[in-house]
């Protein structure tokens, strides 16, 4: 570098600096008022030392609810941190209302997008993105859901609230979507076949349920999918997709008056028409044990029976009981003794699936072939140990401060939010109920936990299925510190 180009350069670097000392010179004074306003211990930054093994706290929210003029719930939360909002509708339309024609109701969720008036599937999903609009879907048993989350300024939000309101009370069920999906679904039922898991899982829920809607798979089967016609579709969406039917949730930063505005016109967009009626309760099924042979390495162990509805009082009890058992990952029973002290899995877990009726309590494995009667019988065992002598205190303890510890994530996020508010909405649960449910857990005892746990499992009256090889059985290792075997990766069929 010549000395000239130095000393030009020296120069520029030096204009630079006094540049950014006057911009920052000139930000700082226009931050001073609101740095002002903010008091000094509310912008410090909570130690570990001074939380003192407290749980963090929970985002306060402040849900507001109403209902539309056509019958729709609404729950609505303000939030200002961001330039957007969440939209959730929640409808009454899962699989359970089917009525004898399995996957009418995924199929008409699945074609909503696939054409309104005007736009065909590509049109619809280009009119999203052009406005940065995020649209989805899905359907499950209990209910099936469509969302929104767009920019709240209005020259954005009002377009993605109109195509997303097409999307909802104009589907056109075009013939050549529906032949694509069903042709997706088809393949998807062979694939089912090898498959030894979906196997067992779609057998254990027919004899789970019986005759009760439950009982079908959300998906169809493939003598149920190819007969459904665009009509169907159009019939099902006119009654299960109506105003009557849903619960609109609603996240971000709009006012009230903002919110009720789109809540309304979400609301006149859709079909008119009344709730469905809820689901029946399902009669106790046969307990035992059934096998489907299939050739692999692994065979699937699961266990069930019927558990609760999403509204039971014990609801609190048998989550945190489970938590201890088998639903909290590494440390609970269930891993402790079938995993870690003797390398009989890579994973093993247990859950109540609370649902509209009693949904099931399951546990779920899988393990090698010639051990798995010796893991399936330790299995019920383990479980039978547990409802006769409930947690201890200490796991009592730690699965309290693991729940308090995670429930801040719960509210965490505006989409994390709204799909609180759509089953809040959904399952009719106060709108206190988060607070209500971890002020319950932490105030639970051993003696409530393990009660609640005996009064609605017995070990004598699980539905059992297992998928795999028909081999000799062999005895099961002993309990060790190192098992011989531990797996290292997700097991292959």
């Amino acid at each position: 570098m010549s000395e000239r180009n130095g000393l030009r350069y020296g120069l520029l670097g030096l204009a630079l600096l006094i540049l950014l000392a006057l911009l920052l010179l000139v930000v700082r004074r226009l931050d001073a008022p609101a740095a002002q306003a903010v008091p000094v211990d509310t912008a410090k930054i909570e130690s570990l030392a001074e939380i003192n093994g407290q749980a963090p706290n929970g985002r306060h929210l402040d849900i507001q609810t109403w209902q539309t003029a056509e019958g729709a719930k609404v729950l609505f939360v303000e939030a200002r941190e961001l330039p957007m909002f969440d939209l959730r509708l929640t409808f009454a339309a899962g699989s359970s209302q089917d009525d004898g024609v399995p996957g009418l109701a995924m199929l008409t969720n699945a074609m909503l997008n696939e054409g309104v008036p005007g736009k065909d599937v590509g049109a619809i999903a280009a009119g999203f993105e052009s406005l940065g609009a995020e649209f989805g879907n899905g359907a499950y048993r209990d209910m099936a859901v469509t969302s929104l989350r767009s920019l709240s300024a209005q020259q954005q939000r009002e377009p993605a609230l109109r195509l997303f309101e097409e999307v909802l009370g104009q589907p056109t069920f075009p013939a050549d979507a529906l032949a694509r999906i069903k042709n997706q679904l088809l393949a998807g039922f062979e694939y089912q076949k090898q498959n030894p898991g979906k196997l067992a899982g779609l057998e254990l829920f027919q004899r789970l349920y019986g005759e009760h809607p439950y009982a079908h798979p959300s998906d169809g089967t493939a003598e149920s999918i190819p007969p459904i016609s665009r009509e169907q579709l159009q019939a099902f969406h006119a009654k299960a997709y109506a105003a009557g039917n849903v619960v609109i949730a609603l996240v971000g930063d709009l006012s009230r008056s903002e919110a009720e505005a789109l809540a309304a016109q979400v609301s006149a967009a859709l079909p008119k028409g009344p709730a469905l009626p809820k689901i029946a309760q399902p009669q106790e099924p046969k307990a035992g044990a059934s096998h489907i042979d299939f050739p692999s390495k692994q065979t699937h162990l699961m266990l069930a029976q019927l558990g609760i509805d999403r509204r039971d009082p014990d609801y609190a009890a048998l989550y945190l009981g489970n938590q201890v058992f088998g639903g909290g990952g590494f440390g609970t029973r269930l891993m402790e003794e079938v995993r870690e002290k003797r390398g009989l899995t890579y994973g093993v877990y247990s859950g109540f699936n609370a649902m509209q009726a009693r949904g099931p309590f399951m546990i779920n494995l899988q393990t090698r072939a010639e051990l798995s009667a010796g893991t399936l019988q330790l299995v019920k065992d383990l479980l039978r140990e547990y409802l006769a002598s409930g947690p201890t205190q200490k796991e009592l303890d730690d699965a309290k401060r693991e729940l308090a510890g995670s429930f801040p994530l719960s509210t965490a996020s505006n989409a994390a939010i709204v799909g609180q508010l759509g089953s809040m909405g959904f399952y009719d649960l106060p709108l206190t109920y988060l607070a209500d449910f971890m002020r319950e857990v932490q105030a639970l005892s051993v003696e409530q936990v393990k009660a609640a746990m005996a009064r609605r499992l017995d070990p004598d009256a699980l539905v059992i299925v297992t998928a795999g090889p028909s081999v000799a059985q062999q005895e099961l290792p002993p309990p060790s510190d190192k098992p011989a075997e531990q797996p290292s990766a997700v097991p292959e069929h």
